[in-house]
């Protein structure tokens, strides 16, 4: 996970950086298909930052209290309302995880509009479209698990959920949009 962290996000916060200096630079004249790019690495970058931020806060040392399914109380509940309980859950959700084709993410999100559970994928570094919460997001790109797991992507969805911060994950569940996101809120809905 140090490589992943200190490279892979790294490069996307960097890139992120190196696309807004070039778009607030008054001197860069654009044409519209250049701006139209660049808009497209802000976003692709953007995508990056902001999602691999909500996957490092989803993630506690294996055997931490944080880890304990017990320590989202509320979450299980509408989990096991949802779903019928966790290891039905993990099964929907490993399903979702396994069907990324290619780069992606694995989402557990929450409706804005009636507060109910969802599982969802997105391409790339694309976000949880907008009206879903994001509660626990699972990186599904190559970088994420190959050193560890090489091209088991099934072993590493299994293993995720010894480091699952599920307090974290909890939290998410009772906060609202802009405390989810936090310092990244205006970055996200700038997008």
């Amino acid at each position: 996970m140090t490589l992943h962290h200190d490279k892979h996000h790294v490069g996307y916060v960097n890139n992120l950086n190196a696309a807004l200096q070039t778009q607030a630079d008054p001197k860069s004249r654009r044409h519209e298909s250049e701006e139209a790019e660049l808009q497209a690495v802000i976003s692709f970058n953007a995508g990056g930052h902001i999602n691999h931020t909500l996957f490092w806060e989803s993630l506690a040392p294996p055997g931490s209290a944080q880890t304990q399914e017990s320590a989202s109380p509320k979450l299980q509940a509408a989990l096991t309302e949802k779903w019928g309980g966790m290891a039905a859950f993990k099964a929907e959700f490993k399903k979702v995880l396994l069907g990324i084709r290619g780069s992606g993410w694995g989402w557990l999100a929450c409706s804005q509009e009636k507060g109910d559970l969802h599982l969802m994928s997105s391409k790339d570094q694309e976000m949880v479209p907008g009206g879903y919460k994001p509660l626990l997001g699972i990186d599904m790109w190559e970088h994420a698990y190959y050193l560890q797991y090489l091209n088991n992507k099934a072993g590493y969805v299994e293993k995720i959920w010894e480091i699952v911060n599920w307090e974290t994950v909890e939290g998410r569940f009772s906060r609202s949009m802009e405390e989810v996101y936090g310092s990244l809120h205006d970055l996200k809905a700038s997008l």
